[in-house]
């Protein structure tokens, strides 16, 4: 040991002990920033709610509340997985981002089973937008996905399959009004369009549900759960929106977005005989 053990109270201060604080309190911390302003924190109140009062009927000894709140216990961790599992899988997910094991890790492409020939490649954000502001002209609505760490096979399998070029004429016919695709989110991945007239997940926040369309909010669903970038063209106001990690942000200029995009995207790269 560094030092001496002490006592606060009834609790012995270690340097273990402080570090085991410090991680439990960044790990709430991490889910707090997870679960607020999500209809998820209001359940997950009610629980703590109810395991604090099953703590005094045990303290007091009342056998009858002890039992009776005893059964919500037994069956605490599934509900707990499946009330929060979008939340569980996102905070995994930061997890896996931040971990000196993630993908993103330079290091770990040393290992002989990651080596592989790469291609680089340029997605055309300019025609990208161009085809966006054209849409927001005409009054029709659209979100396009932009994955980035994932070509988010899942989502993709809810659409149509495309792998195609990307084309501003190719945009523009998938989300014309009279087309059978144009409802659902394009997903653009490794510079092809993936899939159309995928389905997105919408955001629960009940702060947000008011406050935007259906198609925003599914922009904003799948940020939240996801790495991705999305565009959205309002059909109702012609505007076109960025969104990132659940934030929107409209009234940018197209030039802002495409520099954006372009700087995010700046060193994709597209892996071969995987």
């Amino acid at each position: 040991m560094l030092s001496e053990p002490f006592e606060l109270l009834t609790y012995e201060i270690t340097i273990i002990n402080i570090l085991d604080l410090l991680l439990v309190l960044f790990i709430c911390y991490q889910l707090f920033k997870l679960l607020k302003g999500s209809l998820a924190f209001n359940i997950l109140i009610g629980l703590l709610t109810i395991y604090i009062f099953w703590l005094l009927v045990r303290y007091f000894q009342m056998p009858l509340m002890t039992d009776f709140l005893g059964q919500f216990a037994k069956v605490g961790i599934i509900t707990v997985l499946i009330v929060f599992q979008q939340e569980i899988r996102k905070f995994l997910m930061v997890i896996g981002n931040s971990s000196i094991l993630g993908e993103k890790k330079k290091w770990w492409n040393i290992f002989p089973w990651k080596w592989k020939i790469q291609q680089t490649f340029q997605t055309p954000f300019d025609e990208i937008v161009e085809a966006c502001r054209e849409l927001a002209a005409q009054r029709a609505g659209a979100i396009l996905v932009f994955p980035i760490t994932s070509e988010m096979k899942f989502i993709a399998s809810s659409g149509e399959a495309m792998e195609s070029i990307i084309s501003k004429r190719l945009i523009l016919s998938i989300f014309n009004k009279t087309s059978p695709l144009h409802d659902g989110a394009v997903i653009i991945s490794n510079g092809r369009i993936k899939a159309a007239n995928c389905v997105l997940p919408v955001s629960e926040n009940p702060n947000l549900i008011n406050k935007h369309g259906l198609r925003h909010l599914a922009a904003i669903g799948i940020t939240e759960q996801t790495d991705a970038i999305c565009l959205v063209v309002s059909e109702e106001k012609g505007l076109l929106s960025y969104v990132k990690e659940g934030v929107i942000e409209e009234n940018l200029l197209a030039e802002e977005i495409i520099d954006r995009l372009n700087q995010q995207f700046s060193k994709e790269m597209v892996a071969l005989g995987e």
